[in-house]
């Protein structure tokens, strides 16, 4: 099994892996959150108590989700490309923080576009609202780092030690509702406590967002292989048979 992993850190042979991958997630994102948000956003019936204004947590809920899971995934990557020094891990990290970022900033607005009508406010001082905006930050502070050497091993640290360092902003956002009074709803399992004709499309768009997130992924890491290995022969080929073509 490591012996696989280790083949596949070799660049030439995850671009060739991503490339086989990317097709079959994106399917897959794209028949999920059709069937997500067309179910949620047509079909599912109204709330007794927010009306039609629940609506947007078909993608306020999964992008907020996924903001989180992004960077832990992102604090997984840096915490193996550290230990053992896997490059491949910081191009990982360098092509999953955009994604991150628009996640979390989505996150941000449909969730002060959801607590206007909620709370009269479009943004109030709230701890899960203050701990998301600084998820934000650290994702631009991540891809900052990333752009601020030329040297992309140092560029690659760098950004992998400010990933561990926010890791700890992820339970602060997670029990922020618990830990403080806050305007936030507490946790209340809402997956398992709402109706089922709301439930099944809201876990329809989730699945639909990691989809997508894997999909981005996928996509950005072949690119940022083909800049890393842009005058290697394997990328050179590449580049000539797309010339013919």
């Amino acid at each position: 099994m490591w012996k696989k992993l280790h083949q596949l850190a070799i660049p030439m042979n995850l671009y060739r892996f991503c490339g086989l991958l990317a097709p079959l997630f994106i399917v897959l994102s794209i028949a999920f959150l059709a069937a997500g948000l067309i179910w949620g956003f047509g079909f599912a019936p109204t709330d007794k108590t927010q009306s039609e204004s629940y609506r947007i947590m078909y993608i306020h809920v999964p992008a907020a989700m996924w903001s989180m899971g992004i960077y832990a995934t992102m604090a997984i990557t840096a915490f193996i490309g550290l230990i053992w020094q896997m490059k491949v891990s910081e191009l990982a990290i360098a092509a999953m923080a955009p994604i991150g970022a628009v996640f979390t900033f989505i996150a941000l607005v449909t969730g002060a576009t959801w607590g206007k009508p909620m709370w009269g406010a479009w943004w109030v001082w709230d701890a899960r609202l203050t701990s998301e905006l600084i998820l934000f930050f650290l994702y631009v502070g991540v891809i900052a780092l990333w752009h601020a050497f030329d040297d992309r091993r140092m560029a690659g640290k760098a950004a992998a030690i400010l990933v561990l360092i926010g890791v700890i902003n992820l339970p602060i956002i997670h029990y922020s509702v618990e830990w403080w009074q806050t305007l936030h709803q507490p946790s209340t399992r809402m997956q398992q406590s709402i109706n089922p004709a709301m439930r099944t499309p809201l876990r329809l768009a989730i699945l639909g967002y990691l989809f997508l997130f894997i999909s981005l992924t996928l996509i950005r890491l072949r690119s940022q292989l083909l800049l890393l290995e842009r005058n290697r022969p394997w990328v050179l080929d590449i580049v000539n048979k797309r010339g013919r073509q």
